[in-house]
């Protein structure tokens, strides 16, 4: 059995200091894939590189250029077989840090922090953009062994996916175009995993801090576990944390049998 953990952390020391260390340990988990950690090697606390809680650990980063700003990060048990940093085929969509790429002896597990359309929908082109090339390299990894894509991947994919669909058809993570880039990609071949075990509606992975969206559960469900069809006998479950705090997403829990 593998267990992976994927948490946008919502800037790595912030969640630091709001008990991070404590759920590593607690969950034990054999990979954790973390996104948005927004911090360099100047700015990242040594409370979290000191810690204990990490030595089971290999540790793997993709840095935005930008100080501050997106980056991922995994910590693995296992050391990987490779590791790569972004899609290697574009720059421009590269310079965020916003993927790290795993490959074990049965499967890839790829780390994403998909771009926000932004307010206004300014980034819209950019995330179309980069969701094609994405899509692509995916299926590029896929024809050589299972893939399974995890993260925040900025779209709430249903009606079902966050509470108030209506109001939202215009904003960034519900636009039908950001919903159509997902669901092409899916077409592909490739399942939400969450969803194969639950269809029901009021599961949100994402709550705004403003008026207590999260106490009254007004959220949206942005993050993924999501595999190629064939690899999906293999997920025994997928779980959402929502009880776990320490950012404005809450984790997500993958158990698979490999």
């Amino acid at each position: 059995m593998v267990k992976i953990i994927s948490w946008n952390v919502n800037g790595l020391n912030a969640a630091v200091k709001k008990g991070l260390l404590d759920f590593i340990k607690s969950e034990d988990a054999d990979i954790y894939c973390f996104q948005e950690v927004k911090v360099s090697d100047k700015t990242i606390t040594k409370e979290y590189m000191d810690s204990p809680n990490l030595e089971p650990y290999h540790l793997y980063w993709n840095k935005a250029e930008k100080n501050g700003y997106s980056g991922t990060m995994m910590l693995t048990k296992q050391a990987p077989l490779a590791v790569l940093e972004g899609m290697n085929q574009n720059s421009e969509l590269d310079r965020e840090g916003r993927l790290i790429t795993t490959e074990f002896p049965n499967f890839y597990l790829i780390n994403g922090y998909i771009p926000n359309a932004g307010q206004g929908l300014k980034r819209l082109d950019f995330k179309l953009d980069y969701n094609t090339t994405l899509w692509n390299y995916v299926d590029e990894l896929k024809a050589e062994k299972p893939v399974i894509l995890t993260g925040d991947l900025n779209v709430a994919h249903q009606e079902i996916d966050l509470a108030n669909p209506s109001s939202n058809r215009k904003n960034a993570g519900f636009t039908q175009e950001e919903r159509d880039s997902f669901s092409e990609f899916l077409s592909r071949g490739y399942v939400d995993t969450f969803r194969s075990f639950n269809s029901e509606g009021g599961h949100y992975t994402y709550w705004s801090y403003r008026s207590n969206a999260r106490a009254r559960n007004v959220g949206w469900r942005l993050d993924y576990f999501v595999c190629n069809s064939e690899f999906l006998p293999s997920v025994q479950s997928n779980e959402i944390l929502k009880d776990t705090l320490g950012s404005d997403h809450c984790p997500i829990r993958l158990v698979m049998n490999v």
